[in-house]
């Protein structure tokens, strides 16, 4: 009899053992898939910004002395952006910071061009290069949206990876935590402004 209920008790835990596992399995599924998600949308904006790029360059280039070395450099730096694919299965510290760091430099390169056509009044005065303006403007602030929504979701799921019980379960599941972005380096520092 003391066996059927030590037997009984065996069962009782790894009965207790198995649904919390699947439960905390399903959680990291769900948890990963709106990482997955919501990365995808961080992807679509920077898709949407570097579809922009030809557009601005080529209408910029209409003014006929504009800097040449600036185009070549928004152009270049938008493939190098556009080179860099990161699957969201992959998204490690590592990856994330090579992106980061190309989009970086696209963000760069955009600012110079910008700043550098407010010199050109007959390009200020191009409806087609306002249009395209106004239009990589909103995309800056999508992205900016996208990449909070990302960190978000990879703070949810990455406090379902460390929280007790599950951070018992995940290591076992094979879940890690995601990478979330992170702000750029002097991001703190106010830009001075000097007229």
């Amino acid at each position: 009899m003391r066996s059927f209920s030590t037997l009984a008790v065996v069962v009782g835990i790894l009965a207790i053992l198995l649904i919390a596992g699947c439960s905390s399995y399903n959680g990291f599924v769900n948890a990963e898939e709106n990482v997955e998600k919501v990365w995808s949308d961080v992807e679509t904006q920077y898709q949407r910004r570097a579809d922009l790029i030809p557009n601005l360059v080529n209408t910029v280039k209409g003014a006929a002395d504009f800097e040449r070395g600036t185009l070549t450099e928004v152009t270049e730096a938008r493939a190098r952006a556009t080179s860099i694919n990161i699957n969201a299965d992959d998204l490690t510290e590592e990856n994330l910071a090579q992106f980061q760091a190309a989009q970086a430099q696209v963000s760069q390169g955009l600012g110079r061009l910008l700043a550098t056509a407010e010199a050109y009044p007959q390009l200020q005065s191009n409806q087609q290069f306002q249009a395209l303006q106004d239009e990589l403007a909103g995309t800056e602030n999508r992205i900016a949206t996208a990449r909070s929504r990302f960190n978000e979701a990879a703070t949810g799921y990455n406090i379902k990876v460390r929280r007790f019980p599950g951070a018992l379960f995940a290591g076992v599941f094979g879940f890690d935590q995601k990478p979330q972005f992170q702000a750029e380096a002097g991001a703190q520092n106010a830009p001075t402004v000097e007229f």
